[in-house]
């Protein structure tokens, strides 16, 4: 019954065997089949995914034959060039409209701020103080010329304290008293700019906008961004005759070459041979994912199988960095038959592409591909930040088609309710994205577009400036320091390109309109979406420092989904607290004994638990994963044949 080969297209063959009855509801082949033919149809001619490698698995050619050409093919219509004219000019306008609209509500916004005369009169009261206390402390640390005793009271005078920011933390900003003032006085500055910041008096986002644009000016000019005002890499550049203001050049030269800003030695690693390690095999392959079947390191495994949808922003190997921190080893170590989705990094050729297809297409394809090899109709699921959103989407899509093919589903990090996006909101409102929607979406003057992926990374490297702009501003270029291997900043500086039809419907229906959460306000593959709908038991964790998605962002999926529910709350960041193997026996998290409806709430009775949460999350899923059974002989199966070995030609793609 399939009209493609199951390893290239989105058809999908027919199962070869009956399959026992799993313990959930099941949908059979037959009827899944039937309830999604009309997604499953063929689509409008697109460009065929990247071309495969020579040496691979033989595969049987593809049964659909192109369409033969029409006897009498229609005469092409005339060029009205004032019809062109007319459209250009609508679209011009229709961009125009955006931008002025988003300006126009920025002005507004900046209209109605306020700063209470007396919350200003206090800061410049306390501000003259501070700058004249530290004045008269740089003039007393200073050594008066011709004065009797200089030398013994410089010798009893106690060594300065290190200024109290990392910045600043080298010997030479002390030992300079033009140094220290300068970086004293820097540090009184940003503080008075960032609490006038928060004095102003208006809406919310507006206020939060600014502070978040004075946070940016104030660690932009920080002194030690400045080779005049550095005397530690001045004195490197004098002890080394000039050597390291070479190699920052050069480093700087390199940097302007590659598009972005090095946070790590690259050149060190290369995906397939020190990260991205775990062997398994690519067993299906369409427009939008390769799907990896991972070799399981056990002699039994769990009857129900296991897929991973990590995020399209970045690569899935953030699962797979090194064999002592890889969630994916440690899952297949547990005895879980696992498969692993590797998103492709979208080119023009894909550049229409919407969220539904990425839900038709890729979720629900994978989901599809996974029953199909295993011969089970339920599965276990994790989906991690927007891999999260993408997988619970995709099932309420299925459910709204009385499918439930998830026996649990694991969201890490995963916003479903986007009532509080952090420092993200500030990106976003109507104006803005109407911008984004006449520059990439499918309304776009000149037609569809990609999101860069350079674009996004540069975003979200601004979200933490000091940390991951101009500490590597001040090491590569100013000292001429290479900067450390480090594979997690490798992964974050692979960055991935996103068809801009699918990101403008993620950043309106999400971030700006909230609607995922809200049962029937989206239609998704031509079904209301309600997430409600699916009954699987989720286990839900949230990152407590997470600066992408709150960790009480994170927590509120437990009032938008109907099922079973476990939280559980990890130290650290938004990978950090993710990637956190038992072996490190770092960091700790928290579970609650109930699941209230404020996060608040929930945090006040929970207990903290030394070390991983990986352990509490391997019990839990072992509970819905069936019993034990042979592990499979080899990768994939008939209909699926082996294509390449992981981690596959996807993930190798540069944007």
């Amino acid at each position: 019954m399939a009209t493609k080969h199951p390893t290239r297209g989105s058809a999908r063959p027919a199962r070869a065997a009956a399959k026992p009855a799993p313990a959930a509801k099941p949908t059979s082949a037959k009827s899944r089949a039937a309830k999604t033919a009309a997604a499953q149809a063929p689509r409008v001619a697109r460009p065929a995914a990247p071309p495969a490698p020579r040496a691979r698995t033989a595969t049987p050619a593809r049964a659909t034959a192109p369409a033969p050409a029409p006897t009498h093919a229609p005469a092409p219509p005339a060029f009205d060039p004032t019809r062109a004219a007319t459209a250009a000019a609508a679209s011009a306008q229709a961009h125009a409209d955006a931008f002025g609209h988003a300006v126009g509500q920025l002005v507004d916004a900046l209209g109605h701020l306020t700063l209470p005369p007396e919350a200003l009169g206090k800061l410049q009261r306390q501000y003259v103080d501070q700058a004249t206390q530290l004045w008269n402390r740089t003039l007393e640390a200073l050594p008066l010329p011709g004065a009797p005793g200089v030398a013994a009271s410089d010798a009893a005078r106690p060594a300065p304290a290190p200024l109290p920011d990392r910045r600043f933390s080298a010997p030479e900003w002390v030992q300079n008293p033009a140094s220290a003032y300068t970086a004293q006085m820097y540090l009184l500055n940003a503080r008075t700019m960032m609490q006038l910041a928060d004095s102003l008096q208006g809406d919310e986002k507006t206020r939060a906008r600014i502070r978040f644009a004075v946070q940016q000016w104030v660690d932009a000019v920080s002194p030690s961004n400045f080779l005049a005002l550095n005397p530690e890499a001045q004195r490197k550049a004098l002890s080394t005759n000039g050597e390291s203001l070479t190699h920052g050049l050069q480093q700087l030269w390199h940097d302007v070459q590659q598009g972005h800003v090095s946070q790590t030695d690259e050149s060190v690693f290369e995906v397939g041979r020190n990260v991205a390690t775990t062997e398994g095999t690519v067993v299906f392959e369409n427009d939008y994912l390769q799907l990896i079947e991972y070799k399981p390191l056990t002699d039994q495994v769990h009857a129900l199988p296991m897929l991973f949808v990590p995020p399209c922003i970045n690569k899935y190997y953030i699962l797979d960095l090194q064999p002592a921190n890889s969630l994916i080893r440690y899952t297949v170590a547990q005895g879980h038959r696992l498969f692993v989705v590797s998103w492709r990094n979208a080119d023009d050729s894909i550049a229409e592409r919407t969220w539904d297809d990425y839900i038709e297409d890729g979720v629900i394809r994978a989901i599809q591909a996974v029953q199909d090899i295993t011969g089970r109709d339920t599965l276990n699921t994790l989906g991690f930040c927007i891999g999260g959103t993408l997988l619970a989407t995709a099932l309420a899509v299925l459910a709204a088609r009385d499918e439930q093919p998830a026996a649990s589903m694991t969201l890490l990090t995963s916003f479903l309710d986007f009532s509080d996006t952090g420092i993200l909101d500030v990106f976003v409102d109507e104006g803005s994205v109407q911008v984004r929607e006449m520059t990439l979406g499918a309304e776009a003057p000149g037609g569809p577009r990609l999101l860069k992926g350079s674009e996004l990374a540069t975003t979200f490297s601004f979200l933490r400036p000091n940390d991951l702009v101009w500490n590597y501003v001040v090491g590569n270029y100013l000292k001429g320091e290479q900067p450390p291997p480090f594979d997690l900043l490798y992964w974050n500086g692979d960055s991935t390109n996103l068809p801009g039809p699918m990101y403008c419907w993620y950043l309106r229906n999400t971030y700006l309109e909230n609607k995922l959460k809200q049962p029937g306000a989206l239609t998704v593959c031509g079904e209301r979406v309600d997430l409600s709908a699916i009954q699987a038991p989720a286990y839900l964790y949230g990152s407590r420092e997470d600066h992408i998605v709150p960790w009480k962002a994170a927590y509120g999926s437990t009032q938008v989904l109907s099922g079973d529910t476990r939280f559980v709350l990890g130290a650290s960041g938004h990978i950090a607290g993710v990637i956190n193997p038992p072996e490190a026996k770092k960091r700790s998290h928290w579970i609650g004994r109930t699941q209230p409806a404020s996060a608040d709430a929930w945090l006040a009775q929970a207990q903290e638990h030394p070390g991983s949460w990986w352990p509490d999350w391997a019990a839990w899923l072992a509970r819905h994963a069936g019993p034990m059974v042979a592990a499979p002989r080899a990768a994939g199966s008939r209909d699926y044949p082996a294509i390449e070995p992981a981690p596959g030609r996807y993930v190798k793609q540069k944007a």
